[in-house]
């Protein structure tokens, strides 16, 4: 059983920074990708960055040069640092792993519960 537990969300003032963290767990045989994405009341779930296998790494428009994704394979942990925050960034964020169990397997998509991200003066 692959679970996803995220952590380091909060309440933060507009400008300030915060670090989400994802540890997993379980046996995934191959991870394709990892990711964060977010989703605002009213709105449809969005990705906000997102880290290949390869390292390779993609941010939506709204957050580049401002988040940063990153791992450490040996905590089985990603990171979404995130800067100068500005209140439209206000969500809940989610992890993802996009990643298969055994070599044969269809690669499939594990989600974390949601960290609460408010920016609010």
């Amino acid at each position: 059983q692959v679970q996803l537990v995220e952590s380091g969300g909060g309440l933060v003032q507009p400008g300030g920074s915060l670090r989400l963290s994802c540890a997993y767990s379980g046996t995934i045989f191959v991870i394709y990708a990892m990711g964060w994405y977010r989703q605002a009341p009213g709105k449809q779930r969005e990705l906000v960055a997102r880290m290949t296998r390869g390292g390779s790494t993609d941010y939506a428009d709204s957050v580049k040069g401002r988040f940063t994704i990153s791992r450490d394979n040996a905590k089985s942990t990603q990171y979404l640092q995130m800067n100068n925050l500005k209140p439209e960034d206000t969500a809940v964020y989610y992890c993802n792993i996009n990643g298969a169990a055994d070599p044969l397997a269809t690669p499939y998509d594990y989600w974390g519960q949601g960290t609460q991200v408010t920016v609010s003066s």
